[in-house]
Order: C-alpha cells, then sequence, then structure tokens
C-alpha cells in the first residue's frame, strides 16, 4: 500500500469517527478482528449487527448463503461506529473482510480512502436496486456496494387526538395544513409534534426532511430556502405546537412522548413500527410533507453490503456471490422484514407491501428519500451535517435567529 493511500485512510479515519447515524438502536457489541482463514475455504463477513447472536436467523442466512457458495463464513459484528474504525484499520493492515455491511453515510469515506472495491471490479449486479437508494453508496461516478434494505423518516399520528380535535390527516398536505392542525390540536388541549433537535447526527437526520422539503440544498445551508425550514420548527416552538425539550430529545425519548398518547404526531422512523403496535391506540402514518405539498425527501438509513479491496484479487468471484446470495428477491425479504427495513427494490417493496398493508407509506417515504452523502457530498457531509445541528440548537435555543444561525453554519462548513 503506497503512502498516499496510508495518509487517506487516517484522515478518512478521523471523518468516521464524525459520522454516527442515528437511525438504528444496536446494543453494544464486540468481535474477533483476528485474521481471515487460510486456504480461500473461509470467508469473513463484518456486520454492525451485534443484536444478532449465532442463533438468529440472520446469522443463519450467512451460513446458508456460504454453503451455497462452497466456503464457510466467520462473522464478526461491531457497533456501527466500531466497524468502521475497525474496516479502515484493517484495510491498512491489508487484512480487509471479504465482504463488509456498513451503514450507508460511511460508503463515501471508505471509498475515498480506497478500502472498497467498485461494483465494475466486483462483478456486482444493481441494476434493480433503486437509483435514490443506490445514491448512497456512489461517490466520483463509481458504485461501491448494494443497499440491503432502507429505513427512513415519516410522520406517525395518534387517531384519537387528531379526532377529537377535529383534523383530518388527509388535509395535511404541505407545511400550512400541518401547522393549521397543530393548531387545532392545540385548542383541544393536547400536544401538537415532538421529534428529535438534539445536537448530534439525529438532530441533522430529523431536520432533513423539512430542509430537502423545503427545496434547500446541503450546499448553501443559509439559502432561503434552508432559513424558512429552520423558522418552520422554531415557530412551533415560539407557539407550543412542539415541546422545548426537542433540543434535547434523541429519537428514542421523542419517541417515548409520542407513546405517552398526548401528542397529534412524531416524526420517527420505521425501527418504531414494533413499538408502535405496543403504545396501547391507534395511530397511522403520512410521509412528511414538502413545503408546497408532496413528500419531502426524507435522508435513507440502513447498511450497503459492500466488498473491500483484496490483494488477492481471486476472491472477487466468491465474494460477489456471497452478497448476490445476501441480496436476492427471496433473501431481501426475510432480512428486510427482520431489520424492519423497506427494501431497495421495487419488486421486494410490493411483496412487503401486499404482506404487510401498514408498510406502504413507508414505501412511499422511501421512494422520496435521499441517501446523506448523494450529490456527490461524499466526506463533506460530515462538516456540513455538524454545522446544520449547531445552527438548529442555537435557533430553537433563542440565542440566534433562524437566518443567523445558518449563514454561521454556512460559513464554517463551506
Amino acid at each position: 500500500m503506497n503512502r498516499s493511500t496510508r495518509q487517506r485512510l487516517t484522515a478518512a479515519a478521523l471523518t468516521v469517527v464524525v459520522v454516527a447515524t442515528g437511525t438504528s438502536a444496536c446494543s453494544s457489541g464486540s468481535g474477533d478482528t483476528s485474521a481471515k482463514g487460510a486456504g480461500g475455504g473461509t470467508y469473513s463477513i463484518w456486520d454492525p449487527y451485534p443484536q444478532f447472536d449465532k442463533s438468529s436467523a440472520w446469522a443463519k442466512l450467512l451460513d446458508d448463503c456460504g454453503t451455497e457458495a462452497g466456503v464457510k463464513i466467520k462473522r464478526t459484528a461491531f457497533d456501527t461506529s466500531d466497524l468502521s474504525n475497525k474496516a479502515l484499520l484493517a484495510a491498512q493492515q491489508d487484512n480487509s473482510a471479504d465482504v463488509l455491511i456498513v451503514d450507508n453515510p460511511v460508503v463515501s469515506t471508505l471509498a475515498e480512502a480506497g478500502v472498497l472495491a467498485t461494483t465494475d471490479e466486483n462483478m456486482l449486479d444493481v441494476s434493480k436496486v433503486d437509483p435514490n437508494l443506490l445514491a448512497a453508496g456512489q461517490s466520483g461516478g463509481k458504485t461501491y456496494g448494494m443497499p440491503i434494505g432502507a429505513n427512513t423518516l415519516a410522520l406517525y399520528y395518534n387517531k384519537k387526538v387528531l379526532t377529537e380535535a377535529g383534523v383530518d390527516t388527509a388535509s395535511v398536505k404541505d407545511w400550512k395544513s400541518l401547522t393549521a392542525a397543530l393548531e387545532k390540536v392545540k385548542k383541544a388541549g393536547k400536544k401538537g409534534i415532538t421529534f428529535s433537535a438534539i445536537g448530534t447526527e439525529e438532530g441533522s437526520f430529523q431536520f432533513l426532511p423539512w430542509f430537502w422539503g423545503s427545496g434547500a440544498k446541503l450546499t448553501e445551508l443559509d439559502s432561503p430556502e434552508g432559513v424558512s425550514a429552520l423558522k418552520l420548527w422554531t415557530d412551533w416552538l415560539k407557539k407550543g405546537y412542539a415541546p422545548n425539550s426537542v433540543i434535547n430529545n434523541t429519537q428514542t425519548t421523542s419517541w417515548q412522548e409520542f407513546a405517552s398518547g398526548d401528542y397529534a404526531f412524531a416524526e420517527n422512523g420505521t425501527w418504531q413500527l414494533a413499538n408502535a403496535e405496543k403504545a396501547g391506540f391507534e395511530y397511522g402514518v403520512i410521509p412528511v410533507p414538502g413545503a408546497s405539498g408532496g413528500n419531502a425527501a426524507a435522508p435513507t438509513g440502513g447498511e450497503f453490503v459492500t466488498v473491500p479491496v483484496q490483494g488477492d484479487t481471486g476472491r472477487y468471484a466468491t465474494s460477489q456471490k456471497l452478497v448476490s446470495c445476501l441480496t436476492s428477491t427471496e433473501n431481501l425479504y426475510d432480512t428486510d422484514t427482520t431489520l424492519s427495513y423497506v427494501a431497495p427494490t421495487s419488486e421486494v417493496q410490493d411483496k412487503q407491501v401486499a404482506a404487510n398493508p401498514q408498510l406502504k407509506p413507508w414505501v412511499e417515504a422511501v421512494k422520496a428519500a435521499k441517501g446523506r452523502t448523494s450529490d456527490d457530498l461524499g466526506t463533506k457531509y460530515p462538516k456540513i451535517s455538524e454545522q446544520m445541528w449547531k445552527a438548529v440548537q442555537s435557533a430553537l435555543s433563542g440565542a440566534e435567529s433562524p437566518k443567523d444561525a445558518l449563514a454561521k453554519a454556512q460559513s464554517a462548513a463551506h
């Protein structure tokens, strides 16, 4: 490995630490990082799912795909942020896993560091993947993996609260009608909307549907459109439509507020579906509306299955078989059901909705969704995101106006 590649890997390691996804709640875990088995009969797979042990359906699928490819699988599970850093370290030592399943915002960081092989090199067929989902795994005009599934954000609503306030969700089509609904809810003595605006990636993740829904771009944080999105949130707080607690809310604590039964709406993700079923009240889901109507682009969460660069390129053929098996139509359906993900292909999405009609609004949200590193932002995204969440915090706390907060953010990020 040449010196410039090592330098890129070191720089990328610093970037990866910053990008911590706010989209999935995994239990902590650690794995065995020893070298992969010799002789080519053992292939190593690293994943960010420590919550699934050896007896899980996921672990069984990995073994089954190994059997189909004629090899033995050595699986190691890490926490999301830990996995990214371990992947960079392994690449420096020329000891990368054969298959790496990694959080989608990190794909471009690893790709730019020279860690991942392109789909042209490893012959992965990504032709069936929805282009908006595949974009999160693209950098510099090249594709570096296959999404295993996607989750995203939408608005959960409490049917009883809205009915008592005289709100029909069919009327909520844009920001104006949503704000009018919140006003009615408050007048009826209930609470409006809760979300997470914490000063971390989770806060940026939750602000993005409103930011993108305004027509704003991440390259111009302080555009009039971007300012309008932040003003929407600050106005909601001023009028009491959203609680001051959003400034410190994670997506988990925000969900707990909604689960109390007092709120009309909550911005949250696909991963809360099981909790929604246990909430004890009737709920529904609608996509986050755009400023002037239509569905806002919400950010995609979820992982990509990638193939790291190998000194022995002869391993790619088997790695390609493993990835193709993991992302086949049949296996995607089973895996995405386990992970509460929407599949990355229309074929499997249709199958999911047929089996569970409640997934329909989520499929619509995912079809409108966008990768955080799309628009070829790549490794620029973490810096932009950090300045964005700082601006959100500053405006919501009343320290600065939305316009001034985003002007400062734009200056610092670009």
